[in-house]
């Protein structure tokens, strides 16, 4: 069964509902309203203004340089753009790490436009998470290769690859669940391990090099258009035979839903 109208927006409740029907969610990073216009066109079913901006937008070396106001700049404009897609903002580096900022952070990105935050870590973000949730706000954790940490793991490398780690990431996981989190994205980790986050926990699991059998899957715009420099191991290039940015899109969306994306060669 489709749970997702065509028309009507799409809710937290959506996504709950295509994990429990195994309807894989298409989720692609975007910055602007006519980019944001296309992916809704396209059925894009999640668009997230990342942090990733600071890179493919600013031109930085990492993500560690954006604030709060320039995220909140970029949701406004996806925001106008969007009819039907569920729009999700990365609260940046360092405006999260107390409550009280925290919960100033998600406010300025929400009256923006945003319907969900997404934050990183596990560890003291747990208390976060819950502080927020508890007040209203719509939080989706981010683990495995958190960009903003890029500096403290050395570089931006594939994670939990040994059981240990494995082990202690599926109960971060489990811990950001409990403390309210309604969506989690991991990213470039071992398929098996994306798999088992899948399965053990209820809400969904949106998989960046973290294999097939996530819930569902994110893409930074810029790499599956091919305009990366140098694109990552886990990224396919949707503007290879099509003739729109737009049809691009909408193959990238049908590759997840039909579980052709990622295939073995994108995978760890």
């Amino acid at each position: 069964m489709n749970t997702t109208p065509t028309t009507k927006a799409l809710t937290i409740d959506h996504l709950a509902a295509m994990k429990r029907d195994g309807q894989k969610i298409a989720m692609l990073t975007c910055y602007d309203a006519t980019f944001a216009h296309a992916q809704d066109q396209a059925g894009v079913d999640v668009v997230l203004v990342g942090d990733s901006l600071g890179m493919v937008v600013q031109g930085r070396q990492t993500t560690v340089g954006v604030t709060v106001e320039e995220v909140a700049y970029h949701v406004a404009c996806v925001a106008s753009g969007l009819a039907r897609a569920f729009l999700l903002a990365d609260l940046p580096f360092g405006s999260y790490y107390e409550e009280a900022a925290a919960m100033e952070s998600a406010v300025s990105l929400m009256q923006a436009g945003a319907a969900m935050v997404k934050l990183e870590g596990a560890g003291p973000m747990i208390g976060i998470v819950e502080y927020l949730t508890s007040r209203g706000v719509p939080v989706c954790g981010h683990l495995g290769l958190t960009p903003q940490s890029v500096h403290q793991l050395g570089g931006f490398k594939v994670q939990a690859r040994d059981d240990v780690a494995a082990t202690r990431l599926v109960q971060e996981a489990q811990a950001l669940q409990d403390a309210g989190a309604q969506l989690l994205v991991v990213e470039c980790v071992p398929a098996a391990l994306g798999q088992a986050l899948a399965t053990e926990l209820r809400i969904p699991v949106i998989g960046i090099g973290a294999g097939v059998d996530c819930d569902g899957q994110v893409l930074v715009m810029h790499d599956m258009l091919g305009l990366g420099a140098r694109a990552p191991k886990f990224v396919a290039n949707f503007m290879s035979g099509v003739d729109s940015v737009q049809a691009a899109f909408a193959a990238y969306v049908q590759a997840v839903r039909e579980k052709r994306f990622p295939a073995a060669q994108h995978t760890y």
